[in-house]
């Protein structure tokens, strides 16, 4: 039968379009192919046979005959629908894998150049997508159709995160020193706000595609039942784990130290002063004791010692690098130059008018470089905000010396750019303290309904604070929150946002309404 389909798919597509196809062409194709298939476009069936042919057509008019002719496959259809049902696609993307290493499809699709990762990912979307259209239950509940090696729900701040990234060397042959020396353990970097930690952990997981969880504050995303169900998921999928939806996080490790198979396991773990627990234990409730091959790549802030919630057993290896200590600090200051240098010589956004800037200040490229890093002492963060301040012109008349001194004063520097000292600023001042205290992650039309301004007013608001501000798309809807937990303090600390304050009693209570109303 599905022989017969694909032969249907390929000969449509060939009689009616022999170039490449617009949309629309190829939405008049699926239409004539349902057809010739005695199905209706406008309604799919509801059983599983039907909406994977239904899905096949969808996805396959304008593909090549090799990726047409791998979904016809028994085998194939089969490892789909019992990855679908597990939601572990990453299974299927092992059993096709599998299959194209002794069947001729194989060559024929490597020989085209196709992605089969991709592709396995295009279809299953399209499966999802019908199996909705469907409203059948049988469907349910509809897998997380991520090919990603690391979660969905990180990828937009890994992306961005590892933008310009540069040297940290020096970090990552710490680590693995750590990871020769000792057979499991808990690796720990150290460093102030702004310092590149969070970039550090997203380029390991980046370079690695290595489990992963950043504990972010602003979004709520820190709380120790969300670090275990992300790692769960991640770690059922990628090892094709059976009977551990409920295990907790030692039982879980074990169960992955027996897949193995002598590789090692590293599971990255970013900010950990950010998480919110309550009792005692373990933060995160990490283990005590690891199994072999079972290493923790952790990121935090400096802390008090009583502060530290990490205890483990004789035997599990443990250290710390702290970006702060003196034998870093010139190898922290090499990677800052060299970022500095990236950001002038070759970012596709601002550099071209960084040299703009540096020719007109008559400075030369190497004292630019010397004394920015100067001025960021060795923070990341500072330079992330001051070198687009420069290339936007926002310090066009002032001199190198002029520039704000580290994170903080940079901070207070915006505050004061932005007018927040000068004038009454009623309805900005509502408008932060909205994206400060909110728990959850409020769009333009939420936060314009919790202050009781009109939507463009509010929009104005956050393009002033653009850069301070991460933006997530949630359900259709762009949400908002503070970019970074050092930002987030430092607002905090400001008197005008003090959440006791008289101006904020109506805010705080149409907040709490909304966030208490499903309860």
């Amino acid at each position: 039968m599905l022989d017969n389909i694909v032969k249907t798919i390929i000969n449509t597509a060939k009689s009616a379009v022999p170039q490449a196809i617009d949309a629309a062409q190829r939405n008049e194709l699926v239409v004539n192919t349902l057809k010739k298939l005695k199905l209706d476009p406008t309604q799919p069936p509801k059983d599983v046979d039907g909406v994977y042919v239904y899905a096949l057509v969808e996805y396959g008019v304008d593909k090549n005959e090799p990726i047409l002719k791998l979904f016809r496959e028994k085998e194939i259809k089969n490892a789909f629908w019992s990855a679908y049902t597990s939601n572990n696609p990453m299974g299927f993307y092992n059993k096709v894998e599998e299959f194209l290493d002794w069947n001729i499809l194989g060559d024929e699709i490597r020989e085209l150049g196709v992605d089969v990762r991709s592709e396995l990912e295009e279809f299953g979307r399209k499966f999802i997508d019908v199996a909705k259209r469907t409203k059948s239950p049988e469907f349910r509940p509809y897998p997380d159709w991520n090919f990603d090696e690391y979660p969905a729900e990180f990828k937009s701040l890994i992306m961005e995160k590892i933008k310009g990234f540069c040297g940290r060397e020096f970090v990552f042959k710490e680590f693995g020193n750590f990871i020769n020396k000792n057979s499991n353990g808990y690796f720990t970097v150290v460093g102030d706000a702004g310092m590149g930690k969070s970039a550090i952990a997203a380029k390991y997981v980046y370079d690695h595609k290595s489990p992963c969880h950043f504990n972010i504050r602003a979004d709520g995303r820190n709380k120790p039942e969300l670090f275990l169900e992300s790692i769960r998921k991640q770690l059922i999928r990628r090892y094709e784990l059976q009977n551990t939806d409920k295990v907790n996080l030692s039982a879980l490790l074990q169960n992955v130290s027996e897949n193995l198979g002598g590789q090692k396991l590293v599971i990255v773990v970013d900010a950990l002063d950010e998480v919110e627990q309550s009792g005692g234990g373990n933060i995160l409730d990490f283990p005590t004791t690891l199994p072999d091959g079972v290493y923790f790549f952790l990121t935090r802030r400096p802390y008090e010692r009583d502060n530290k919630r990490l205890s483990v057993s004789p035997g599990v290896g443990m250290t710390e690098l702290d970006l702060r200590g003196s034998e870093y600090r010139g190898l922290s200051r090499d990677d800052v130059k060299e970022y500095i240098g990236f950001m002038l010589n070759a970012d596709p956004d601002y550099g071209v008018k960084l040299q703009k800037w540096v020719e007109e200040q008559k400075i030369k490229k190497e004292d630019f470089i010397e004394q920015v890093a100067d001025k960021s002492e060795n923070n990341f963060m500072y330079l992330r905000y001051v070198l687009p301040d420069i290339a936007k012109d926002i310090y066009r008349d002032l001199s190198l010396r002029e520039l704000p001194d580290g994170l903080q004063d940079y901070y207070q520097d915006h505050w004061k750019r932005m007018g927040m000292e000068d004038r009454p600023q009623k309805d900005k001042v509502i408008v932060l303290f909205i994206l400060v205290e909110s728990r959850t992650l409020p769009s333009l039309e939420v936060i314009a309904e919790w202050a009781r301004q009109d939507e463009s007013d509010v929009e104005d608001v956050l393009k002033e604070w653009v850069e301070f501000l991460s933006k997530q798309e949630v359900e259709g809807e762009v949400c908002y929150s503070i970019y970074h937990a050092s930002f987030l303090d430092f607002l905090k600390g400001k008197r005008k946002l003090d959440s006791a304050r008289k101006l904020f009693e109506e805010v705080n209570a149409r907040m709490a309404d909304d966030l208490y109303s499903d309860v």
